[in-house]
């Protein structure tokens, strides 16, 4: 692990997180050991023992938490836990500070995140969609990638603490505009990842040598930085999360729902999130598990199903 920066963000008082799954658990240790004064809140308390551990506090609900913290940082799975953290009855947006700032940083529609920007708006409470890019080493070395949306001035006020667990970030322009770019990266990782899949059973059907194969490939120039890694561990067999599956497929889901809104045509997308998205894929296993898939379709005639 990459050490830890130090952030100056004394301005921004105590922060707030609500989310300890696979990427919002290491980016709160990330806070935690960067010194910074962090109250945390999961419906699995639980998962916060460790942060505990750290000198994180720990919040019983969100509007504890949302109460405590100046800054109100968010990683959920969905529109849904994005729908139920702010704006239920004990929801955040009703239990902030006036004044407060949201950095929320889940996978969700533009219309979602615009949505939960306007309501906070309403209320003086300030609201970016920060989008985060990356695995969970990246994660866990500081090395994130983020897309802001939302208020510039924001944007600005509450980078320093990016710092802590992202190695750089891009302002994209107004809320929704973090999770759109989001969205265009993610439909590149999934395409790509089929197609590397795809060309690996190629090549087992050619009678290359596996091992031989994955090494060759990945010395390519062909092989996207962000799929480097997926090839060295599809090369053990190892499918360990690091994005998993199911977080792909639901990318998936919004990405070609998003083009069909607009009349746009995606056959790459629209074909990746068919096939190789499909069979008995588990889906807490990483989205690389794809070329698992396609290696059984080889050494089957090709039946992605069999």
């Amino acid at each position: 692990m990459e050490s830890q920066k130090s952030v100056n963000a004394s301005h921004l008082g105590k922060l707030g997180w609500i989310g300890l799954g696979h990427m919002g658990s290491r980016i709160a240790t990330r806070l935690t050991n960067a010194g910074l004064p962090l109250v945390v809140y999961d419906r699995d308390p639980s998962k916060a023992d460790e942060l505990i551990s750290q000198g994180a506090e720990l919040a019983t609900s969100v509007a504890e938490l949302a109460a405590a913290a100046n800054v109100i940082f968010s990683c959920v799975p969905d529109a849904a836990a994005v729908r139920s953290v702010y704006f239920g009855a004990d929801g955040v947006l009703h239990s902030a500070k006036p004044g407060a700032y949201i950095v929320e940083m889940s996978t969700v529609a533009p219309e979602t995140s615009i949505h939960l920007f306007r309501a906070g708006r309403e209320r003086g409470i300030r609201v970016l969609d920060v989008a985060i890019s990356g695995s969970t080493p990246a994660a866990e070395s500081g090395s994130l990638t983020l897309f802001g949306g939302g208020d510039r001035e924001v944007f600005d006020i509450v980078a320093p603490t990016f710092l802590a667990f992202a190695r750089q970030w891009f302002y994209m322009g107004p809320s929704g505009s973090g999770v759109a770019m989001k969205l265009v990266v993610n439909a590149l990782l999934g395409v790509g990842m089929q197609a590397i899949a795809e060309a690996l059973a190629l090549g087992i059907q050619l009678g290359l040598p596996r091992d031989l194969l994955f090494d060759t490939l990945g010395r390519t120039a062909v092989v996207a930085p962000a799929h480097l890694g997926k090839l060295a561990t599809a090369n053990q067999n190892d499918y360990t999360p690091q994005f998993p599956l199911r977080l792909m497929q639901k990318d998936f889901g919004l990405i070609l729902w998003e083009a069909t809104e607009r009349g746009l045509p995606m056959p790459a997308t629209t074909a990746a999130a068919k096939s190789g998205m499909t069979g008995a894929i588990a889906g807490e296993e990483d989205f690389s598990a794809v070329i698992r898939l396609m290696e059984h379709a080889a050494k089957k005639g090709g039946d992605l199903n069999g």
